[in-house]
């Protein structure tokens, strides 16, 4: 549960009243700070210092929104002004300390540094300063929107002002310029809405950015072909789908239209022309929380036309429903273990990002065998990455799984035709849930049909779980990859949106 007590008799140093509170909790022999960080009041967006403690769930008088949880892991911090906030980011479904291992806390200089204003410490226009450079750039095509979501960042729909096509090109060239060629994603709003998109990444690529990819709800792609078809001349890489279920009571809950078959359409023209589709499930607890299974077992049947599933635990930032749930946030960790139970998935599959905070993101690659079914192909036990991964490299491994390589189509038609005996009655089964979805037994193959299959048979899925005025930790912001332009500068994403708590 997030929790705001307000005190009548405040401390002069920011942040005691929440290092005490854990202090005491940690007297609990079950109970300890995981690690000192900082955080933004959620209120005044003020920087405070935070901790982050593992109790027992059975301490709290919010015990009973945590059933099946022994222990949580609560972010603690106190603001002068506005109280002491306390709210779970890790339900300790996989345990924290050992999937952070790798992340080396703050040093002081780096905590002193970075005080959650982005604009203030980016006011050279670059991230260069930051703990992490970039990896792929958001821009703002439009604020127009045919859908109303409950849930936006950038706040869809509420204005119809879009930048001119001139001024667009123009923050293209600084994007390549100041983010090292990244993958850039045109968004909004809804892109498509603007007939001069195609125009737009055709022009990226000249100007330098390496890769490509259009944000979107889908509905002009499913209703206008030739539209699909003039994204793909004019080079466009990825299609990241807003797919948040195969039901459409969902959509009509989250999006306010039955928008399933839409969905399906859009997949098979992106398929037509050969554009890498990723779906991007908005995960909401309550909501679509049990159907991250059917959204695999699609991407699955729809494969190799889906090169990728990338779902995102809600978040609170720009439009979002008044009432925030009871039982805190879907956490990262929350999602992981759902998506377990309901896939077959081993556990061990899913990597922490060495890219980004490891909080923020896990990622995992699966090879597609002859009767579509995965196999999982990461293994966390056997992970040796030690380094931070760099963002351009990083961005090549995304592109290389998200994208689908029209200039040279023979290995994928090799192995399409090496499966075609069973390809159409697999495609049928992939969506049975009776049918095992995850089967560890690895296929015996050659070394070189090793390599052609990992290069034109797998599939990615990976969640990215930003981050609210609520529960923001300095430390994941600092080492953000994913920007946002705007007015000049290169915004850590959680920085750019962040809203403040009402």
């Amino acid at each position: 549960m997030t929790t705001m007590t307000n005190r009548t008799a405040m401390s002069n140093e920011p942040g005691l009243h929440a290092l005490e509170a854990a202090e005491m909790n940690a007297e609990n022999p079950e109970s300890r700070i995981i690690r000192r960080t900082s955080s933004l009041c959620p209120v005044c967006l003020k920087k405070i210092p935070a901790v982050l403690s593992r109790d027992t769930a059975s301490d709290h008088s919010d015990k009973d929104n945590y059933t099946g949880n022994r222990y949580i892991v609560f972010m603690i911090k106190t603001c002068p002004q506005h109280g002491t906030f306390k709210v779970p980011v890790w339900k300790d479904n996989i345990d924290l300390e050992g999937w952070i291992s790798r992340e080396e806390p703050l040093t002081e200089r780096e905590d002193e540094f970075c005080n959650g204003d982005c604009r203030v410490c980016l006011g050279t226009g670059s991230v260069n300063l930051h703990g992490q450079e970039t990896c792929c750039v958001i821009l703002e095509v439009t604020k127009r929107c045919n859908l109303r979501c409950s849930y936006c960042f950038a706040h869809g729909g509420e204005s119809e002002s879009q930048p001119s096509y001139g001024e667009l090109c123009a923050a293209i060239d600084d994007i390549a310029k100041k983010g090292g060629g990244p993958l850039i994603q045109f968004s909004g709003g809804e892109p498509t809405l603007r007939d001069d998109l195609p125009d737009l990444v055709r022009y990226a690529g000249k100007a330098g950015c390496q890769y490509t990819q259009i944000n979107t709800n889908g509905i002009r792609l499913a209703q206008d072909e030739d539209y699909v078809r003039g994204l793909a001349e004019a080079g466009l890489d990825i299609v990241f789908l807003q797919y948040d279920g195969t039901d459409d009571e969902i959509y009509r809950k989250l999006r306010g239209r039955a928008l399933a078959q839409i969905k399906l359409q859009a997949i098979e023209n992106c398929g037509k022309y050969r554009i890498g589709v990723t779906l991007v499930p908005t995960i909401v607890r309550g909501i679509n929380d049990h159907a991250m299974g059917q959204i695999i077992r699609e991407a699955v049947r729809r494969f190799p036309a889906v090169k990728s599933v990338h779902f995102q635990p809600v978040t609170y930032l720009g439009r979002h429903p008044e009432r925030h749930p009871k039982d805190g946030h879907y956490t990262l960790d929350e999602l992981m273990a759902d998506l377990c139970s309901q896939t077959g998935i081993p556990e061990s599959a899913l990597l922490p990002s060495r890219c980004d905070h490891a909080m923020c993101e896990f990622h995992s690659t699966f090879l597609v065998n002859s009767k579509r079914q995965l196999v999982p192909m990461t293994d966390r036990a056997h992970d040796v990455r030690r380094a931070r991964t760099p963002a351009s490299r990083n961005r090549q491994y995304v592109a290389e799984h998200w994208r689908r390589d029209r200039s040279d189509t023979q290995d994928e038609e090799k192995t399409e035709a090496e499966n075609s005996t069973a390809a159409e009655a697999a495609s049928v089964k992939a969506a049975d849930p009776g049918i095992p979805l995850v089967v560890t037994e690895k296929e015996e193959m050659g070394f070189d049909d090793f390599v052609r299959r990992m290069r034109t048979q797998t599939l990615k899925i990976s969640a990215m779980a930003f981050q609210d005025a609520m529960n923001v930790d300095l430390e994941r912001l600092y080492r953000c990859s994913l920007h946002v332009y705007e007015d000049g500068e290169l915004l850590p994403f959680c920085g750019k949106y962040m809203t403040p708590w009402k």
